[in-house]
């Protein structure tokens, strides 16, 4: 799926990338964008902003397996279409939003703390184990301009950190050698 596809040119070359079973999905704002409509692209017409169009298009489009954002590109815009369309991604999906500039944008410091939500730890016992955020995101990556968050291909059930290399040292356990 694309958000954002005004001069339609995108389409064709998905479609060409992923192959012949490849169904591709266009939003836009702008209802001229229908023109790109065919047998493997459907376009929907709505304002990434509005959440109600969101809902409507998880009620139409069963799953999405990746995502690029070229839409608006103004954080407001970014951050409901990410909310929105994140958790109805499937297992592996890919989300990429482009045009992530400026200092002091409000999407990357939402981003940011994605990221800092995706390294916090709770324990029980001695299991560390994930939120439903850390269940479901493998991996944020931000580059110039550009955000990419990567789904687990399947769910974690719980982090494991197998020991390597030298045994625990006594003195990690309150003792002290000498």
């Amino acid at each position: 799926m694309e958000v954002g596809i005004y001069s339609g040119g995108s389409l064709d070359m998905w479609k060409a990338y992923f192959g012949p079973k490849c169904m591709v999905y266009g939003v836009d704002i702008q209802a001229v964008c229908r023109a790109y409509e065919g047998e493997r692209t459907q376009i929907l017409i709505g304002d990434q902003g509005d959440r109600n169009f969101w809902r409507d298009f998880r009620e139409r489009v069963p799953h999405v397996d990746i995502l690029i954002d070229d839409g608006g590109h103004l954080p407001e815009q970014q951050i409901v279409t990410l909310e929105e369309i994140l958790p109805h991604m499937r297992l592996g999906g890919v989300y990429l939003c482009e045009d992530v500039c400026l200092e002091h944008n409000r999407f990357a410091a939402y981003v940011a703390g994605l990221g800092q939500a995706l390294n916090a730890f709770a324990t029980h016992g001695e299991k560390v184990v994930p939120s439903n955020f850390q269940k479901a995101i493998s991996s944020i990556h931000q580059y110039p301009f550009v955000t990419v968050i990567e789904k687990t291909s399947s769910p974690v059930v719980q982090f494991v950190a197998p020991k390597h290399g030298t045994e625990w040292q006594p003195f990690l356990n309150g003792a002290v050698q000498e």
